[in-house]
């Protein structure tokens, strides 16, 4: 294990928490544990305009998150319906 550590925003929790579908939940689940061994997959887009930001995608949601390089960390900021996550 490299010791990168995964952590979810309050927002991104109470996405989770609401989510009905447990198939797609687990999916995400699994893109969020990925993340944890890989922060920077080959899948993952860079935000313009923010920092150390990327996206990656899971069906038609998107996981927005930021790496934190120096703590081992990544944040989810967001996780939402490829129509509203970046409004």
């Amino acid at each position: 294990m490299n010791g990168w550590r995964v952590e979810l925003s309050q927002d991104a929790r109470k996405f989770l928490q609401k989510l009905r579908d447990e198939r797609l939940k687990g999916r995400i689940g699994l893109a969020l544990d990925s993340l944890a061994a890989n922060p920077r997959p080959s899948t993952c887009k860079a935000l313009s305009g923010m920092e150390n930001t990327y996206r990656i995608r899971v069906s038609d949601y998107r996981v927005l998150y930021k790496i934190e390089d120096q703590r081992l960390l990544v944040l989810v900021l967001q996780i939402g319906h490829r129509r509203k996550v970046y409004r």
